[in-house]
């Protein structure tokens, strides 16, 4: 398997020129909830952070990494239990449901929860969320803010990724996608929050970041489930499930995921910003 899998990297890399980045620098690049110590927000939602605030290019510490993007955690909520009412003020989120049950109330909506479900809550909307499962309800947590004259969206967007009809089955090679949220949705910042799933023994094509400004990028790529294989630089770094890596924006570095499974699919949360966004008026 191993052999396999450099067979295909020295293929795929024959094109491209890995940036001279060290493993120690590029391991600044990633972040891993379970590693992350917890804290409680909104009375009793309890969140790891994954990756913060920083500098994109030359990170001081571990996941601090992001230029226009908030956060991105992973938060639980025990079963049974519900958040106090919460207004986001120049900010919105995104949550992606990875397993439990539970429910979320907003502007006299509510909308059931469960895995793969998608929930786009717009700045100024009061909301709660409850568990309703016998086990906790856990969702990774975007929090982007809005620039000055956007105009949030009315009510709370919510999705189902396991009904979203696949967009394109061969982006990048072999990227399996199901948009989720895009700007026209009523993202702030964001302009893309898309599942990407790979199946047994594929790998995406190694690029750099996709644009010549190099400025505007915030990419982000977290395994799901199943075991891959995350190429960043001249490194592999296996990539278990709540694991994230930021996408290095200097136009040198690329990237790409693979799957090494004979059987078992992979599956990834991508979000990403590419360029300023223009204000929803």
């Amino acid at each position: 398997m191993k052999a396999l899998v450099f067979l295909v990297l020295s293929v795929a890399l024959s094109g491209v020129t890995p940036a001279q980045t060290t493993g120690d620098r590029i391991s600044l690049y990633f972040g891993d909830w379970h590693t992350a110590a917890p804290h409680t927000i909104h009375g009793s939602l309890e969140e790891r952070e994954i990756l913060s605030r920083g500098d994109g290019l030359n990170p001081t510490r571990a996941g601090a990494v992001f230029r226009f993007i908030n956060s991105y955690s992973y938060a639980t909520l025990a079963s049974g239990a519900s958040t106090q009412p919460a207004r986001l003020d120049g900010q919105q989120e995104i949550y992606f449901v990875e397993s439990g049950q539970g429910t979320v109330t907003a502007g006299g909506q509510t909308a059931e929860l469960y895995r793969n479900i998608a929930v786009l809550m717009p700045a100024n909307l009061e909301f709660t969320l409850k568990s309703t499962g016998d086990v906790p309800l856990a969702m990774y947590v975007i929090n982007e803010p809005i620039p000055a004259g956007f105009r949030p969206n009315a009510n709370m967007l919510v999705r189902d990724e396991n009904t979203v009809p696949i967009s394109s089955s061969n982006g990048f090679w072999a990227h399996i996608a199901k948009p989720l949220f895009v700007t026209a949705d009523g993202l702030g910042t964001l302009e893309s929050v898309v599942t990407v799933t790979l199946d047994p023994l594929t790998i995406g094509k190694p690029h750099p970041a996709p644009n010549e400004d190099t400025s505007d990028i915030e990419e982000v790529w977290t395994a799901l489930y199943g075991n891959s294989l995350a190429l960043v630089g001249n490194q592999l770094h296996e990539q278990t499930p709540g694991m994230a890596y930021y996408h290095i924006p200097d136009n040198l570095t690329p990237h790409t995921n693979i799957n090494p499974s004979r059987e078992s699919q992979a599956k990834f949360l991508y979000f990403a910003r590419y360029r300023p966004h223009e204000t929803r008026k």
